[in-house]
């Protein structure tokens, strides 16, 4: 009357079981690391930006101002543009020179849809250098 404890090995000596401890260790530690990471991943957090309190950069010796105002009309410097022909006039303006920075000014009263349309066209024409223009409040607090 001999006892067999464990059935699952052959007369070879193997087991056919799955060892499923290193697939455990693994899930846990992936549930670890989805747990902090998650919280950071989301951005749900509204914000009202602040005034830039930079110093002033000095400006080059022919700016090109392109400018929205509050009823979405585009100005090239003091030239009204469509958005249609805002590549071909920066071509104008800046000699075909893609390297112009363009100073982008826009009314607080613009949609985001707007100036987002205006930076579309900027990419289209070959303009990556573009530098915000806002109210410089250095000093003031």
């Amino acid at each position: 009357m001999a006892m067999h404890l464990n059935e699952d090995i052959d007369g070879d000596g193997e087991m056919h079981d799955i060892n499923v401890t290193p697939f455990i260790d693994v899930m846990l530690v992936l549930l670890i690391i989805f747990m902090v990471a998650a919280p950071l991943a989301t951005v749900d957090i509204r914000v009202d930006l602040p005034n830039s309190s930079a110093a002033p950069q000095p400006r080059p010796d022919k700016p090109v101002y392109l400018s929205v105002k509050g009823d979405k009309q585009l100005f090239l410097g003091e030239r009204p543009v469509s958005l249609d022909t805002l590549a071909t006039s920066l071509d104008q303006q800046t000699q075909g020179n893609k390297e112009t920075t363009i100073f982008f000014q826009a009314d607080k009263s613009v949609d985001y849809e707007t100036l987002m349309s205006v930076m579309d066209n900027l990419r289209k024409g070959g303009y990556f250098k573009v530098g915000l223009v806002g109210v410089e409040t250095v000093g003031k607090r």
